[in-house]
């Protein structure tokens, strides 16, 4: 797997959309981040451009993707945020330059669709915080973003006892922790957002999960969905070959009139309940407050005890 240049002091970093619109002022947190690291901001044409939900058409975001990822100027390219429609650019896409000289693509959610097609291609990527609201997240969220982009060391670690003065977020930490499966093992981290990964099965963005690291997360989405989705990861053998588990935030999840029965925690324990590898919850990675930043494609040390799970990466 080929790991991106490190970024320098006066580099540049552009900033797209992929999916949905997006306004330069609502970018503004973003671009002073960037100053504040030492790093200059290109917006792309998508930026402020609208269609719809969309930053624009197909097209101009395919474009704006296309010449971020030939310039040689540009040093890595930053996602400005999520919703809906990097799947309707991903095939118009010429990865062969960008191949021959990787930079790091940056976001979650939607952007899972880029983080399955380049780990694909032999190239890792980061899975971390989109522009779009990154001064709303914690400190860590964005010192992790910058730890990698200058190639510093990166690990997460996530204890149950990381809260002791406040007694109900303890309680509900333990009791996601409760889950946990332990584990040592190392392997390649690949996944991202439940709901995209679901819907890239059967594609060329698809997917080997065969002796990786899985990790998922997702937000608002119906308890039945989870279930649905994971029972097609397992029924497509996604899961059975896995190393391990690894479950960021499930966030504001729904329920029917009549309840499913179980949280998602409890359908994501069922699902792979005959597996033997290590699992673990309540990672802070994806749609929560610390949304901690995963190198995509790595060889990662996962460790599970009943009191830490740690990433090294």
């Amino acid at each position: 797997m080929i790991t991106p240049t490190s970024l320098q002091i006066g580099d540049t970093v552009a900033i797209v959309a992929t999916a949905r619109k997006v306004s330069k002022e609502e970018l503004q947190p973003a671009l002073q981040l960037l100053e504040n690291w030492g790093l200059k901001a290109v917006l792309g044409k998508s930026i402020g451009a609208e269609e719809n939900q969309f930053a624009g058409s197909d097209d101009l975001r395919e474009r704006d993707f296309q010449q971020m990822m030939i310039d040689p100027n540009i040093k890595a390219i930053w996602c400005a945020r999520g919703g809906y429609g990097t799947v309707r650019i991903i095939d118009k896409l010429d990865f062969l330059k960008f191949k021959k000289n990787p930079k790091w693509i940056i976001g979650y959610s939607d952007v899972t669709v880029l983080h399955s097609h380049i780990n694909n291609l032999g190239v890792e990527t980061l899975h971390a915080q989109m522009c779009l609201e990154v001064e709303k997240k914690t400190e860590e969220t964005r010192e992790s973003i910058r730890k990698v982009l200058f190639g510093e060391e990166h690990s997460i670690s996530s204890e149950t006892n990381i809260d002791k003065k406040n007694t109900l977020r303890q309680a509900q930490h333990n009791a996601l922790h409760k889950f946990n499966r332990p584990g040592l093992v190392k392997g390649e981290i690949i996944g991202g957002n439940l709901s995209v990964l679901y819907s890239l099965c059967g594609s060329d963005s698809a997917i080997n999960t065969d002796g990786k690291i899985l990790f998922i997360e997702d937000l608002d989405e119906y308890l039945y969905h989870i279930d649905r989705m994971m029972m097609n990861l397992k029924r497509n053998g996604m899961l059975e070959n896995l190393a391990g588990l690894i479950v960021g935030g499930m966030t504001m999840m729904n329920d029917n009139t009549i309840p499913f029965g179980k949280t998602a925690q409890e359908i994501i324990v069922e699902v792979v309940s005959e597996y033997n590898y290590p699992v673990c919850f309540n990672v802070p990675a994806g749609h929560c407050k610390d949304n901690r930043a995963l190198i995509m494609g790595r060889n990662i040390t996962l460790e599970v005890t009943e009191n830490e799970t740690r990433l090294v990466f």
